[in-house]
């Protein structure tokens, strides 16, 4: 049976709450993406993303120019997941005071009070996920041996190892 599209939802969030880093592609122009990795400073119940950056990176002139995103994460070999969202730069000095971390001072010496400081907020658009943790690699591990010795596919468990959700 295929979860609700809520439960969907609540899995996706605690998936994404997993990871600390994600690679955050942009369009760099002339047809070219570019993905560089960025730690995530807040993962909201929506699954809005915020990341930190300086605003006069590439990335953040990139976001400035096209909105649309993507970011995508990995973890091991058992859990994937890719958010598209639309990017925001966002210049407040009371959301980035809430969402500092002491460990982006590596990135930002002078800390909050760095001048160029900024946010980046992610509204998602649509996600996919490939959960293979605990119980479901056991399943998949299965499926993938059963259809490697009968010449067919896995059977995959939609909403639970795999899912797609609008947001």
């Amino acid at each position: 049976m295929t979860p609700t599209i809520s439960k969907q939802h609540e899995h996706f969030h605690r998936l994404l709450e997993q990871f600390k880093v994600a690679m955050l592609v942009t369009h760099a122009g002339n047809g070219k993406l570019r993905a560089r990795p960025m730690a995530l400073a807040k993962v909201e119940s929506d699954g809005q993303l915020w990341f930190i950056t300086d605003s006069e990176t590439a990335k953040a002139h990139e976001i400035e120019t096209e909105s649309d995103v993507q970011v995508v994460c990995q973890n091991d070999r058992s859990t994937y997941l890719s958010l598209q969202g639309r990017a925001s730069l966002i210049h407040d000095r009371e959301k980035i005071e809430e969402l500092w971390q002491e460990p982006f001072k590596v990135w930002f010496p002078k800390g909050k009070e760095e001048p160029n400081l900024a946010l980046i907020s992610v509204e998602p658009i649509e996600g996919e996920f490939w959960d293979t943790q605990g119980l479901k690699k056991i399943s998949y591990l299965f499926e993938a041996a059963k259809a490697y010795a009968t010449g067919t596919t896995p059977n995959i468990e939609e909403g639970e190892q795999h899912g797609r959700l609008q947001f």
